[in-house]
């Protein structure tokens, strides 16, 4: 992890504020089979992201409302296109979010997997991302389903083997889509939430606390195709 360089003052901020803001992230790390095995959720705020490409199965989603608190305060809600794969593998990822420390602005700064655009080193399960904006190239393939309803929709199955009911909360009659595959390539978007509450393996995990408003970098394009989560 490295930090900017600066004055006293506000570098016992950040030595108080990264493990927060890493709580907040909800990032706890195992070392297993020679990659880094976390669980991740970003909330509360948009969080910025890019990837090379990513592609999941039984992907799903539908369009929701999710509840929001406003810089005053106050709290609202924002419509979102709730996605969901039941399994994943991305071509690295970026996450940056803005925070204030002391007053001042900084950027947590989130980058996951290695610099091989053949790899798709990263794997996922159980990944929702609730989108409020994206540019990127998307290729559906299998059975797709289109403004099928929201409700209806299927990712991920329990432990008896059944599909779970509704795992994207939507309310009934939304838009929503079905497919058995799908790909994104070069995605830069904003996210109100990110979460992989089931399992997501990387060979790598560098955090770095930036000042003031820091992008991530343009993502590359893959080269190849992935092989099947």
């Amino acid at each position: 992890m490295s930090l900017p360089e600066g004055r006293t003052h506000w570098r016992r901020s950040l030595a108080v504020a990264v493990p927060a803001l890493l709580v907040a992230a909800g990032l706890g790390s195992a070392m297993a089979s020679g990659a880094l095995a976390v669980g991740l959720r970003i909330q509360d705020r948009p969080v910025d992201f890019t990837t090379s490409s990513l592609y999941g199965t039984q992907y799903g989603a539908a369009v929701v409302d999710q509840a929001v608190v406003r810089p005053d305060g106050t709290t609202g809600t924002v419509r979102v296109l709730r996605m969901g794969f039941a399994d994943g593998v991305l071509n690295g990822l970026c996450l940056s979010q803005r925070q204030q420390i002391a007053g001042v602005t900084y950027t947590l700064m989130l980058t996951l997997g290695d610099d091989n655009p053949r790899s798709w080193e990263i794997r996922t399960k159980n990944t929702v991302l609730d989108l409020r904006s994206a540019t990127g190239v998307l290729d559906m393939d299998g059975i797709v389903d289109l403004n099928v309803n929201g409700a209806d929709v299927k990712t991920v199955k329990d432990a008896t083997g059944a599909y779970v009911a509704n795992p994207l909360d939507s309310p009934q009659h939304r838009f929503g889509i079905q497919a058995r595959y799908a790909k994104f390539d070069r995605i830069v978007g904003t996210a109100q939430d990110f979460q992989i509450p089931g399992l997501l393996t990387t060979p790598k995990l560098a955090l770095t606390v930036r000042p003031g408003t820091v992008a991530c970098p343009a993502p590359p394009g893959p080269v190849g195709t992935p092989g099947t989560p």
